[in-house]
């Protein structure tokens, strides 16, 4: 069962199982960490068209970390040699950027982290490259949907579970599948932390949300089946029936009274079409 663990933003943190609970002053530290990744996110989509390498596309995202004065915090993690993650198409998530090429008709996540001044930014947003099919934009506003109804769920005295719940009774409703491989997570001066935020669940179970809570909420929505594979590259998540995935990602906090979301976009480029 998970512990509560008060902590300042000065302290060392370690990751030994405890759910953090920060106080106002690291607010501030996350509020720019997570601007800065929807800045990043902001500035990718005209770059998003067919014929562009998913190298390009890792290459604005390192300039624009380090031109914001932070560091991307994928780069040399676990040995991952990255600025970001793009997913295209059937990759549920963790996509190695290279020269592939986008084409007509992809749909990509790119998941951006900036690590600044100690306090990890994460986000992702979906981009759709040219004339995307209909079935994949429903899916890709679908999953964005999951995500915000899971957000709603994100306030004192409700529970983890309300939020995977949120998400499954949606996603379900469109006979989508919920990736369960992979979940949202705790983070702040810790890339990733406790707790684990599942994205289906049943209501009322889980840890309970308390003020001062930091994590993500990200879930990985298939056209087809739930499962996935994992590729022999060690990182790249496939949907095992080769169906389409999407993923949205916020960080957000508990606070007194709801939440706050640090990776809103700052241009109202919440998601696509982006125009």
């Amino acid at each position: 069962m998970n512990q509560y663990q008060t902590v300042t933003d000065d302290e060392t943190v370690l990751r030994d199982g405890t759910i953090k609970l920060h106080r106002p002053e690291a607010f501030e530290g996350m509020r720019r960490a997570g601007r800065l990744a929807a800045e990043i996110l902001d500035e990718l989509a005209p770059l998003v068209q067919p014929g562009v390498t998913t190298a390009a596309l890792d290459d604005a995202v390192r300039q624009m970390t380090l031109d914001g004065g932070a560091l991307p915090a994928t780069l040399g993690y676990r040995g991952y040699a990255h600025s970001c993650c793009i997913s295209i198409n059937h990759v549920v998530c963790h996509g190695i950027p290279s020269e592939k090429t986008i084409k007509d008709g992809d749909i990509l996540n790119i998941d951006v982290t900036p690590l600044l001044d100690g306090w990890h930014g994460d986000s992702s947003r979906m981009y759709l490259a040219g004339d995307v099919p209909l079935k994949a934009r429903r899916l890709v506003d679908v999953t964005y949907e999951c995500l915000m109804l899971g957000i709603e769920q994100a306030r004192p005295g409700k529970r983890l579970g309300d939020i995977g719940a949120a998400i499954q009774r949606h996603a379900e409703a469109h006979r989508y599948g919920i990736v369960r491989e992979f979940c949202g997570h705790g983070l702040g001066r810790l890339f990733h932390d406790a707790p684990e935020v599942i994205h289906a669940a049943r209501p009322g179970t889980g840890p309970e949300l308390k003020p001062g809570m930091f994590f993500t909420i990200e879930p990985m929505i298939n056209l087809g089946k739930p499962p996935v594979k994992l590729l022999s590259d060690g990182w790249t998540a496939v949907t095992r029936d080769k169906s389409l995935s999407a993923q949205f990602e916020h960080s957000i906090a508990i606070t007194e009274d709801g939440c706050e979301i640090f990776t809103l976009s700052p241009k109202g480029l919440h998601k696509p079409p982006y125009e």
